[in-house]
C-alpha cells in the first residue's frame, strides 16, 4: 500500500492554494499544507479572504484533499502572537492540523512561545517546531528545550529532513524522543556534505533540494526511526527543475512513495 504523503506548499509557493489541490490530487498525494502567513513582513503568503474561504474548501472537497499544516511562522523578537490569529482561524476553518514554527532566541521567547501554543490550542491546532542552521533555535535539542520549558502539551519537534540533517541531526536522535514528540516529517534530499555559511545554507533550503535518491541524506535511517504515525509530507522546493509542475509533482511523488517500498528479497 503506497504511503498517505502530503506536499508542501513552500514546493511549489507561486501557485495560489486551489491549484495547488488540484496538482496534488493529479499528482497522488493526499493533503497538503498551505502558507497563510509570510516568513517575513510583506513576503508571499496565500492567507484567504472569507470568500477565499469558501470557495477553497469547495476546491479541496471535490477534490478529496485535506489541509494538514500552515506555514512559516519565525518567532523573533518582533512578532505579536496576535497576528497568528487570521492564519490559525483559516487553517481551523479548513480541518487543518498543525502550524510550522522555526523560532530566534530573545529574552521572551518561551513566553512568546507559550502563548502561540495557546492560540493554535483554543483553534485545535498543534505547533510543530524545526530547526534552522541559521536561526537561533538551531539544534533538534533546543527545540525539545523550548518546547519543554513552554509547557506547551500540543508542540512537537519537526523532523524536517534537511534542517535536521545541516543541524547535526542524526536518526538515531529521533528515534530516540519521547512518545507525541514527533507528529509530522518533510522529506527531501540535499548532497551529503553541507554547504558553508548561512547564506549558502539559506540558497540551498530555499531552493536546491533534491529528489529522494538523487542527494546524500541518511533518508532511509530519518524513515525508519520516525514512529509509525507520524504524518510525512514533502517540502522540495528547487530553482533549477524547470519541469511542468504536473510532471515535476509526479516525479516528487514516485521519490517520496519509493522510500516506504518494502525492500527487495
Amino acid at each position: 500500500m503506497t504511503r498517505a504523503l502530503g506536499l508542501g506548499h513552500f514546493t511549489f509557493l507561486d501557485l495560489p492554494p486551489a491549484e495547488l489541490v488540484r496538482l496534488a490530487r493529479r499528482a497522488g498525494f493526499e493533503f497538503v499544507g498551505m502558507r497563510f502567513h509570510p516568513v517575513a513582513p510583506g513576503a508571499l503568503n496565500w492567507l484567504p479572504d472569507a470568500a477565499g474561504l469558501r470557495e477553497l474548501a469547495r476546491v479541496m472537497d471535490g477534490e478529496g484533499i485535506g489541509l494538514y499544516d500552515i506555514e512559516t511562522v519565525v518567532i523573533d523578537e518582533t512578532l505579536d502572537p496576535e497576528t497568528l490569529v487570521p492564519a490559525m482561524d483559516a487553517a481551523s476553518a479548513l480541518g487543518g492540523k498543525r502550524v510550522n514554527v522555526c523560532a530566534d532566541v530573545f529574552p521572551a521567547l518561551t513566553e512568546t512561545f507559550a502563548r502561540i501554543s495557546e492560540l493554535a490550542a483554543a483553534r485545535g491546532l498543534g505547533l510543530d517546531l524545526e530547526c534552522m542552521a541559521w536561526r537561533g533555535v538551531n539544534t533538534p535539542r533546543a527545540c525539545l528545550d523550548l518546547i519543554a520549558s513552554s509547557g506547551a502539551s500540543n508542540a512537537a519537534y519537526l523532523v524536517d529532513a534537511l534542517h535536521h540533517s545541516r543541524c547535526g541531526g542524526v536518526a538515531s536522535d529521533i528515534a530516540a524522543m519521547s512518545f507525541g514528540k514527533v507528529v509530522s516529517a518533510q522529506l527531501c534530499d540535499a548532497p551529503a556534505t553541507a554547504p558553508s555559511g548561512n547564506d549558502a545554507l539559506l540558497a540551498e533550503a530555499r531552493g536546491a533540494r533534491l529528489l529522494p535518491g538523487k542527494g546524500g541524506l541518511d533518508l532511509a535511517g530519518i524513515v525508519r526511526a520516525l514512529p509509525a504515525e507520524t504524518v510525512i509530507s514533502v517540502e522540495l522546493p528547487s530553482a533549477s527543475d524547470t519541469r511542468p509542475p504536473l510532471e515535476r509533482a509526479r516525479a516528487i511523488f514516485l521519490a517520496t512513495s519509493a522510500l516506504f517500498a518494502p525492500e527487495s528479497a
